[in-house]
């Protein structure tokens, strides 16, 4: 049985990785449906990853394209794990506190309770280390949450240290563990 992947793209510079990981995973047999933030939309564009995933891109909470359901609840329904790469500051301090205003939030918020989540936070490095950020994934990680945790390098900004997105690998790795 084929596994549904919902892949959550938030507004962070590394988002354009999004389209190698939805590459990817599609490859590996997973049916990938793909949110968008967006900040994200500023990033890389949804036909890019709608191309990728064969889906359409939900960037839109209020877009219902099936007038008898209710899209992200729908969305949240067939998800067999969900995971946001990247996660911007954002999206972790409104995924922490239950916000429901963007097609992220919403779907995060309506997955059933045994739904794997994983994380994989891309920042700046400050941000990353801002006690309110790390207070939000810890947070996150009482309620179920897994973190892929960044990595240290140069990042966009010019600056040294932890925040860069982990490694593909490293995320598609946590991705195939929960279907072991």
């Amino acid at each position: 049985m084929t596994k549904h992947i919902t892949l959550a793209v938030t507004g962070s510079i590394s988002a354009y990785k999004a389209a190698d990981l939805t590459s990817q995973l599609t490859k590996l047999g997973y049916q990938v449906t793909v949110l968008m933030t967006e900040a994200a939309q500023a990033f890389i564009t949804p036909l890019t990853l709608q191309v990728l995933s064969k889906h359409e891109v939900h960037t839109d909470i209020m877009h219902e394209p099936d007038v008898t359901k209710v899209n992200h609840i729908e969305l949240a329904k067939s998800t067999d794990l969900f995971l946001v790469a990247p996660a911007s500051a954002n999206t972790l301090a409104r995924l922490a506190y239950g916000f429901a205003d963007s097609i992220v939030t919403a779907v995060a918020l309506a997955l059933p309770a045994q739904t794997p989540r994983l994380l994989a936070p891309a920042m700046n490095t400050q941000m990353y280390q801002n006690p309110l950020t790390q207070a939000n994934c810890e947070r996150l990680t009482n309620f179920g949450y897994q973190i892929i945790a960044p990595k240290e390098s140069l990042l966009a900004c010019g600056d040294y240290g932890k925040g860069a997105l982990a490694d593909l690998s490293d995320i598609v790795t946590a991705v195939q563990a929960h279907f072991i």
